[in-house]
């Protein structure tokens, strides 16, 4: 890459001309407390998300949004190859018998949504009664993965089997209750499950809080906290027993990690204990984001088993020499760990945009570069265009071994407007990498770059004034998101 002095024009339009000292009167010389960031504002303030009266809390995501969205789930599935997990896509609609099944509308049917056919000739009917059966939105994954479970024979070779799933979730929240991304009724979460060997319990338990770890120092999110939910004083599935067992394989993963941990006394689900992620947000409060849920209820209610050698051993978590127990092979009951890394995705990008304030990390930034016309001119403008074409055009190891690049989000202002004022407007908007394309950057078929918008490491200079090529700058662009991410 060769860095070049930029020509006057492009350096003029990213030099600040200096102003003389602003004096204040002594009434206004105290500046007032900043106010805390509401994602709801930046959010109409960045172009990130709305609302609609049609769909009370169901958050509609807007094209920079969007990117932020994708671009958090693209993380997750490049984690997922390293942590074992395979992704499915499961149905958003279950029968009502499902959710009996699974303990589900005996125990969360007011946060349910019902879901009937206005056409009853449409409609399934059950065989023996006649009746038309009721539908649920689903507000979880865990029994459409139980269903994928249950649709093979499985082998203690096959253990563990991780699922994940981003579907959408529906959840019937209070009216009142609704704000913004934090309180939604419909919302992704970047759900897993892990079906599991006793014996392996702890060691995934012990991935998982790894996988979260990492997750969140990527973000720069923190300082979090870890806190056991134990058995609910009612309303709760299993037998002590079962809730015992669960709760001292969490308390003993927990201690394994290393972290400290606290006990929330009767928080937990109705199926099983958890491990929450008590995240403090830029204004000091406190969000449950991430979560390990242990469980020994859906794998007996779905019936779920696998086949091992001495099944009484293996189901107690234990080992065995005994070639004659050994030659015994037998069913035995998986363990099935829920976990949620991000949480609701929603909820979590409500930190995200409070956190970051409009100043996100140039991999995340729905608006990484913009391309600014000098002029109007024909060549200029096909210059622009083409450079665009070009940073669109990324392909896999054009940032080195292993890289995976990601779609660049790359705007172009082809307006007769002077460029100072479209310099300024790009910097207003957050642009990471503001690109000039004017005649001598045709002439020489290259562009001019203020990179002084990307957040740079430590002590490195601002990056501005920089000339090179549309494929020098895809490179370049590309080295800083793998740099952040």
């Amino acid at each position: 890459m060769r860095l070049l002095r930029a020509s006057r024009w492009a350096s003029q339009a990213f030099i600040k001309t200096p102003r003389a000292p602003m004096r204040l009167c002594s009434s206004c010389a105290s500046t007032p407390p900043k106010q805390p960031a509401d994602h709801r504002n930046l959010g109409v303030q960045q172009e990130l998300f709305t609302t609609s009266i049609y769909s009370p809390g169901s958050p509609i995501f807007l094209p920079n949004g969007t990117r932020i969205f994708n671009r958090l789930v693209e993380f997750l599935r490049k984690h997922y190859v390293r942590y074992g997990f395979q992704e499915v896509i499961t149905p958003t609609v279950y029968k009502k018998s499902l959710w009996a099944k699974s303990g589900h509308l005996q125990n969360y049917a007011d946060d349910m949504f019902t879901v009937t056919s206005t056409s009853p000739s449409r409609a399934d009917k059950q065989e023996e009664s006649g009746e038309v059966e009721e539908y649920g939105l689903k507000p979880m994954n865990c029994p459409g993965h139980c269903l994928i479970f249950a649709s093979q024979k499985r082998s203690y070779r096959d253990l563990p089997i991780r699922y994940a799933d981003f579907s959408p979730l529906h959840r019937n929240e209070i009216s009142g209750a609704l704000s913004g991304l934090t309180r939604v009724r419909r919302f992704h979460q970047d759900d897993g499950h892990i079906f599991c060997r006793p014996m392996q319990i702890e060691e995934e338990i012990r991935k998982t809080l790894d996988f979260i770890r990492v997750t969140y120092e990527v973000l720069r999110l923190g300082p979090y906290r870890l806190a056991l939910s134990t058995r609910p004083e009612e309303n709760y599935m299993g037998s002590l027993e079962d809730w015992e067992q669960a709760e001292n394989a969490l308390k003993r993963a927990l201690d394994a990690s290393g972290q400290e941990w606290t006990i929330r006394e009767g928080d937990g689900a109705f199926y099983g204990p958890k491990i929450d992620v008590i995240l403090t947000d830029s204004d000091g409060k406190e969000h449950q984001t991430a979560t390990v849920q242990l469980d020994f209820q859906l794998p007996k209610r779905f019936e779920l088993e696998y086949m091992a050698p001495a099944p009484e051993l293996e189901q107690k978590g234990e080992t065995t020499a005994d070639a004659d127990k050994l030659a015994v092979l037998g069913p035995v009951r998986p363990v099935l760990i829920h976990r949620a890394v991000l949480g609701s995705v929603e909820r979590l990008m409500a930190l995200l945009i409070e956190h970051y304030d409009g100043k996100w990390p140039f991999w995340l930034n729905p608006r990484q570069g913009i391309i600014l016309t000098v002029n109007d001119s024909a060549p200029t403008v096909e210059w622009a265009y083409h450079t665009r074409d070009v940073l669109l055009s990324q392909k896999s190891g054009d940032f080195g071994p292993g890289s995976t690049p990601i779609q660049l989000a790359i705007d172009v202002d082809e307006s007769a407007r002077s460029l100072p004022l479209k310099v300024r407007e790009a910097k207003t908007k957050g642009y990471g990498a503001i690109i000039v394309v004017g005649p001598r950057n045709v002439a020489k078929s290259s562009v001019t770059v203020d990179a002084s918008g990307i957040p740079q490491v430590g002590d490195a200079p601002q990056e501005k004034g920089l000339e090179m090529t549309p494929e020098e700058l895809r490179r370049f662009m590309g080295e800083k998101i793998e740099a952040y991410r």
